[in-house]
């Protein structure tokens, strides 16, 4: 079902950034949680119809992540990186498509605790070119995060 909260992805022309935010009906330690759980992170990131193998999960400082999305048709697309700050208002990260070897983001993702028990996710994420940061967005990067926090809004409306 789709969420009232919607994903805003703003990109200047030219810019080799990109901005997405996104509430939630949720405490910040609930939403972050959700990151670091990988019970919970499994449910949740990606498209609809796909299933996730996390092959590496280690949300601390210097740890690694692999993990590969599934589609019904049995194709595999993985993605990797390294956490280099995890805390619960403010989680850094690189993140590369291995269908896209060599083209690496960083990714810096702020939660910031709203009143009534909501939270803000603010992503900032820095690609090496301006192709690079194109290139994710014209192959259904929005789309996924959409869908993914749709899910996510799920599991954290049962926690």
């Amino acid at each position: 079902m789709p969420s009232k909260n919607k994903v805003t992805v703003t990109a200047e022309p030219g810019k080799q950034e990109l901005f997405i935010t996104r509430e939630f009906d949720a405490p910040r330690e609930l939403v972050y949680e959700a990151h670091i759980d990988p019970k919970l992170y499994v449910q949740w990131l990606g498209p609809h119809g796909y299933e996730m193998i996390l092959e590496t999960f280690e949300p601390v400082d210097g740890g690694k992540y692999r993990y590969v999305h599934k589609d019904k048709d049995g194709n595999e697309y993985g993605f990797h990186g390294t956490f280099h700050q995890m805390t619960p208002d403010s989680m850094i990260q690189t993140f590369e498509f291995e269908g896209y070897p060599g083209h690496v983001s960083l990714e810096c993702m702020t939660l910031e605790e709203l009143p009534g028990n909501r939270t803000k996710a603010t992503i900032h994420s820095v690609f090496q070119s301006v192709s690079d940061r194109d290139g994710m967005i014209q192959n259904g990067m929005e789309t996924g995060i959409r869908e993914g926090y749709e899910r996510l809004d799920d599991i954290l409306e049962a926690m």
